[in-house]
């Protein structure tokens, strides 16, 4: 499978925006934050099994005060400040987010990783003809975006550990940061074009 790499003119307000590595942080953690579970739970002295009862009187036994068998200084005891379920997802601004993306775009450019190529389109779905792609383009790492969605494609990259492929209304910077390069089909910088212009 041959693909063709072309030169458009990358737009520079997309493309040649000024770096701000603070943003990309930001972004980064908000997209990780959001994937998170947020399930990891532990048993407070509330929670934990056994008698309310206090073991023992207060004085005179000699033995140190007690109030309960649940107590976290106990074994089996609960759990002091441990995690409970939460919501860890949240949202920058839609300026912040948007200037991120430009952010992470024009890095791209700037190390010269973005590849523009005419069409990707595969006989059949084979990881081999996915490899043979990315061998002809020159690349390892790469986030390979398509304009819609195509299952030939997307099922022959899938077990290319260092390759994702990504429609272009889900570009995200995590991903481009992950991968070395960006490759773009010719209709999905199009659509970034569209979505992206001020």
């Amino acid at each position: 499978m041959e693909v063709h790499v072309i030169h458009p003119q990358l737009p520079e307000s997309i493309f040649g925006v000024p770096i701000r590595p603070h943003l990309l942080h930001q972004t980064v953690i908000m997209q990780l934050n959001n994937r998170r579970s947020g399930t990891a739970s532990t048993k407070t002295r509330g929670l934990v099994r056994g008698s309310g009862r206090k073991p023992w009187r207060q004085k005179g036994t000699g033995r140190a005060r007690v109030g309960s068998i649940r107590s976290p200084l106990w074994t089996g005891g609960g759990t002091t400040f441990g995690p409970q379920p939460r919501d860890y997802s949240y949202r920058p601004p839609k300026k912040a987010r948007r200037a991120a993306l430009l952010s992470a775009l024009s890095l791209r450019r700037q190390d010269e990783k973005i590849i523009v190529i005419d069409k990707l389109e595969l006989a059949e779905t084979k990881t081999k003809l996915m490899r043979e792609v990315l061998e002809n383009l020159g690349v390892k790492s790469a986030l390979i975006v398509i304009h819609e969605s195509d299952e030939k494609v997307e099922r022959s990259a899938r077990n290319l550990g260092t390759v994702k492929v990504l429609r272009a209304e889900g570009l995200n910077v995590y991903d481009i940061l992950r991968y070395e390069h960006l490759v773009l089909t010719e209709q999905a910088l199009g659509v970034i074009e569209e979505r992206l212009v001020a």
